[in-house]
């Protein structure tokens, strides 16, 4: 992977949040990726139970500023970064103070999903592209982790299908088994017309579900990994009848190589 760019886009990565399946996958394949000698930048939101003081987490002014239009509402974007110690990575926070500063994650104190996940989500997939353009940083393969992130395939080749920087980058999506009971908010396909973005595009999205988020994210990903040892039969299903390169799940100990082999000989070929 030496002199690949690499992007990482996280719903959580490790230490800034408890371990799960997803925040120490987020963790250690760019890891794996910056020992290799590739080049790697991660983003993840900056909820508001993450200690800013604890992980050094500053605001990046120079990025910082512009707004971003969700539900034709004006969001201010804020960009934070922090480093993971002893790794020399640099994690991107992206903020906002009506989107993020609650103290918690994706659920409230009763484990209810918040009302407003689905603008949360569309904020940080519009949020994460603006930033990548500012830094003027165009990455060979773009890594999704997580419900939360999985609406970036579909702005980056719907909303962003006309953006240069991109041409050239292959998406990737892990899929996983940390999913959501119910539905988020019915709204949310509306939301996500209101950029413009065909009915045919989104039409699995009038039951905003776990499986149905991730399969909009399967559409429009040029290549996928398993990243549990189970996913829901019916994802499973969708992953096999999409006929796209699927790297199956693997143990932490066949990890490495099988990733390492998948992008270089697969994603990249």
């Amino acid at each position: 992977m030496k002199d690949k760019r690499i992007l990482y886009v996280s719903s959580e990565v490790v230490p800034y949040l408890p371990e799960t399946e997803i925040s120490s996958a987020s963790f250690e394949a760019p890891r794996l990726v910056n020992q290799q000698g590739g080049q790697i930048r991660i983003f993840m939101p900056r909820y508001g139970n993450i200690n800013e003081r604890r992980h050094q987490l500053h605001e990046v002014i120079r990025l910082s500023g512009i707004n971003l239009v969700v539900n034709d509402l004006d969001m201010p974007l804020i960009i934070k970064v922090a480093s993971i110690p002893k790794e020399r990575i640099q994690v991107y926070f992206i903020d906002n103070d009506e989107y993020f500063k609650r103290k918690a994650t994706l659920t409230d104190e009763d484990g209810k999903l918040f009302s407003d996940n689905d603008e949360r989500a569309i904020f940080f997939a519009k949020g994460v592209i603006e930033t990548v353009k500012k830094l003027n940083w165009a990455p060979d393969i773009i890594h999704v982790h997580g419900w939360l992130a999985s609406l970036l395939p579909l702005y980056l080749k719907e909303y962003y299908k006309d953006e240069p920087l991109f041409n050239e980058s292959k998406i990737v999506t892990s899929i996983y088994n940390q999913s959501f009971e119910d539905t988020l908010n019915k709204d949310m396909i509306n939301k996500i017309k209101f950029d413009n973005i065909e009915d045919d595009a989104i039409k699995t999205l009038e039951e905003p579900s776990y499986n149905n988020l991730m399969k909009v994210a399967i559409d429009y990903s040029d290549a996928l990994i398993v990243g549990s040892e189970n996913i829901p039969d019916d994802l499973d299903s969708y992953l096999n009848a999409s006929d796209k390169p699927i790297l199956e799940f693997k143990s932490k100990d066949e990890f490495g190589e099988a990733y390492t082999t998948f992008f270089n000989e697969t994603v990249l070929s």
